[in-house]
């Protein structure tokens, strides 16, 4: 819609500053001539916008001209409050700006906005981590976030998995992400990804880095997790899995997707999927106890099939020892 369109420009305008007609057009999707004649609209109704011409040129807002919030309808209104999410913004030492940017803005909100904005705050409640992993500690948190913000490079004693486990990096930090209730930090020289919670010291410094213009730390980590994931399941499994039982998303995440399965006359699914190595899906499938069977690889097959028949042999050993107590106590 046009009135949406102009709101829009004009909020770019805002907090952006000085943009050229291709680059409204380009965060627009509209063409170059639509914001022209956007550009004119808002001028005849008033609003301080005037254009500079030349390489450098651009459209800009008169110098402390600011809009106010009337243009948000009522579901941007409670995205907003939904997206602010009180636990992570306290672990960057913004717990507190974080309310008193809500405040602000519930204060702007017309009251019929206002209303949905509580309804959200009071009906959705994020929480991050997983039921079954502890918190992950990072002391070095806040210093990263400070880094992050103002181009500084930091120098880091860092736990990794390979041999030597304890390295010295010089980081120039890009960008935070949370994932699963873990801080990664996202730093070049490359990028590369780092945990927050690996870092084992930290010093800051004066020395600042300049972030590259063309970076998208959203789109970086899309890739991460794709290459991740990639890298991730190299191995691949022959399974017989018992009627409705699905293999666990450790095990594969893109099972639905990866499973090329065949069922047997007696109801089993026989299922060729990707796995990270054998050493982790013999810990997973042995969760499935006799709901599952592995045929192929051999070595996965073998594992299995000797941490079973030990399992059976020690229990059987304490069956007959408790079997030999029980015995020595009767009459």
């Amino acid at each position: 819609m046009k009135s949406s369109r102009l709101v829009s420009i004009l909020l770019l305008l805002q907090t952006r500053g000085r943009m050229t007609a291709a680059q409204l057009a380009e965060e627009l999707e509209v063409s170059v001539r639509t914001v022209y004649r956007d550009v004119e609209a808002l001028s005849a109704a008033g609003v301080p916008l005037y254009g500079d011409a030349g390489h450098a040129g651009g459209y800009r807002l008169l110098d402390g001209y600011r809009t106010r919030l009337t243009g948000l309808t009522a579901g941007e209104a409670e995205a907003l409050f939904l997206a602010g999410a009180p636990g992570p913004a306290a672990e960057l030492g913004l717990g507190s700006v974080l309310a008193a940017a809500q405040l602000k803005l519930r204060a702007a909100l017309p009251p019929e906005l206002r209303a949905h904005a509580d309804r959200i705050s009071g009906r959705f409640h994020l929480d991050a981590p997983g039921w079954y992993a502890d918190a992950e500690e990072a002391p070095y948190l806040p210093a990263v976030a400070d880094a992050v913000w103002n181009s500084r490079v930091l120098h880091v004693l860092y736990r990794r998995w390979a041999e030597p486990t304890d390295v010295e990096r010089r980081l120039e930090p890009y960008g935070l992400v949370l994932k699963a209730g873990r801080w990664y930090v996202v730093a070049g020289p490359g990028p590369r990804t780092f945990r927050v919670d690996q870092i084992l010291e930290l010093s800051s410094c004066d020395e600042e880095f300049t972030r590259p213009d063309d970076f998208d730390l959203a789109g970086y980590w899309t890739a991460y997790q794709r290459d991740f994931h990639d890298r991730l399941h190299r191995g691949e499994a022959v399974v017989r899995l018992a009627p409705g039982v699905r293999l666990p998303r450790a095990v594969n995440d893109r099972t639905d997707r990866a499973v090329n399965g065949r069922t047997d006359n007696d109801g089993w699914t026989v299922a060729t999927v990707p796995i990270e190595s054998v050493d982790h899906a013999h810990g997973e499938f042995l969760r499935l106890g006799t709901d599952i069977e592995v045929l192929e690889p051999p070595e996965l097959r073998s594992r299995l099939a000797a941490t079973v028949a030990e399992l059976a042999k020690r229990y059987a050993k304490l069956a007959q020892r408790h079997g030999n107590e029980g015995a020595d106590g009767g009459d």
